[in-house]
């Protein structure tokens, strides 16, 4: 056996190990609780050293882990802090400690993409990376009109590494889902294996960047960086100087900082389709960065990663949508069933309790119900356990729904953007951004 499918292996009895050592630890903790320890201890420790073994595993997978990882981080805010603290704080130690790629494997994924006269473009390369994701390393560089620019490169083998790691992690999906409550495993790692070929692909984020950048030139909110130059797995644009993200006005923001930069991030989710045809369909607060305001205005914010974008049939947001949670909001309850039937949100044959249905939407429907909506940890929290509780009239709604694939990015977008103003606390006017950009919102003339 090569040494490659020897390592795949190992991983493979780790993670299918996991169900084994969690059971273990649950059998330990009620041993632990009939010795007199409180149930609320056991849960915590159990949960910590699940939380350890289970990113100590996935952190195997380099990639894949970290891809899983961030696509979960957008709900943590959904679950008690008490689950989510112990996987938060896992999580950012696998980010932490990604590895550096050899300078030397840059240098040449640089000559494969840019020809062998590159350095005469780049004329300086930091020696080393300035920020890791799950796919490449970016280092920081000047262009040689004197701009400094930003270099991600891609890991060599990502690719492959990625899908394989992808392939294991949905293998063993029933596996990890009870070591994460309430997180339906199994269709995030679906959605995160039809998305791998585009995000892998750095000429078609560059295209997707390049619209981007040129539909928000002029916005004085909202920055895009140019794209310089892209390969298959180099790109190059320039250089945002930001020393934080929302993911740090999250951990320690001002209420007044919050409620701006929430603002900026739905004004930039909605506004992006009618700008450029596309969505950025990956709301993780790390993507979205701080920057200063213009002549010491309010803060503007800059925006990044486009791999991952839904590129709309219309051009646009579906009318539908709108006109769906539109009449969700008035809860004309037959309207909106036979609207979902339309779109295929509800199959034929299928028959579904009208007035339970609009209290499953609901965490989509009550924030446009008001002029102004407070998000909050509570709220989801509220929210999610409701939909997810087996005792719940509601929850049988969501094994009767159907998410058409034209919505499958739509649907991560707003659910991922929920989490992020969640996580914000923060209160935006919500029902007037999507009057202003959601087609079909608007009441009708």
């Amino acid at each position: 056996m090569t040494e490659l499918p020897r390592k795949a292996a190992a991983r493979t009895a780790r993670l299918a190990a996991l169900p084994l050592s969690y059971a273990g630890r649950s059998a330990l903790g009620l041993g632990k609780r009939m010795g007199g320890k409180s149930a609320d201890a056991v849960l915590s420790e159990i949960q910590q050293r699940t939380a350890e073994q289970l990113f100590r595993t996935l952190g195997e997978l380099k990639g894949g882990a970290m891809k899983f990882g961030q696509a979960m981080s957008v709900l943590e805010a959904a679950l008690p802090d008490e689950i989510a603290g112990p996987y938060r704080e896992q999580l950012t130690r696998l980010q932490d400690s990604a590895p550096p790629m050899p300078t030397q494997l840059v240098r040449d994924a640089l000559e494969r993409d840019l020809g062998a006269d590159w350095a005469d473009q780049l004329v300086w390369l930091d020696g080393g990376p300035t920020a890791a994701a799950s796919i490449g390393q970016v280092h920081k560089g000047r262009w040689h009109d004197g701009r400094e620019v930003a270099v991600k490169v891609q890991y060599p083998g990502a690719g492959e590494a990625l899908r394989a790691d992808l392939r294991q992690l949905a293998r063993f999906a029933r596996t990890i889902g009870p070591l994460v409550p309430g997180v339906e495993i199994k269709p995030l790692i679906a959605e995160l294996q039809a998305r791998t070929a585009e995000e892998l692909d750095y000429r078609l984020e560059a295209e997707a960047q390049r619209a981007f950048a040129e539909a928000f030139r002029d916005d004085p909110e909202i920055v895009v960086p140019d794209v310089l130059a892209a390969g298959d797995t180099v790109l190059i644009s320039e250089w945002m100087e930001s020393d934080s993200s929302l993911a740090a006005v999250i951990a320690q923001g001002s209420q007044e900082q919050r409620d701006h930069y929430a603002d900026l991030f739905v004004r930039f989710l909605f506004s992006g389709p009618a700008r450029t045809g596309m969505l950025h369909a990956d709301p993780h607060p790390g993507n979205f960065r701080i920057l200063p305001g213009i002549d010491g205005g309010p803060g503007r914010m800059g925006v990044l990663d486009f791999g991952a974008v839904a590129r709309l049939p219309e051009g646009r947001l579906p009318t539908a949508m709108g006109a769906l949670i539109r009449i969700a909001a008035i809860e004309d309850h037959e309207q909106l069933l036979q609207g979902l039937r339309d779109e295929g949100f509800v199959k034929d044959g299928i028959t579904i309790d009208p007035r339970q249905l609009l209290e499953y939407l609901s965490p989509f429907v009550e924030p446009t119900m008001v002029e102004s909506f407070r998000f909050s940890r509570d709220w989801m929290r509220t929210q999610f356990q409701r939909i997810n509780d087996p005792r719940s009239p509601t929850y049988t709604i969501a094994l009767k729904l159907n998410l058409p694939p034209s919505y499958l990015l739509i649907h991560r977008t707003w659910l991922g953007g929920i989490g992020v103003l969640s996580q914000l606390e923060a209160e935006a006017p919500f029902k007037q951004i999507l009057t202003d950009s959601l087609p079909g919102f608007a009441e009708p003339a």
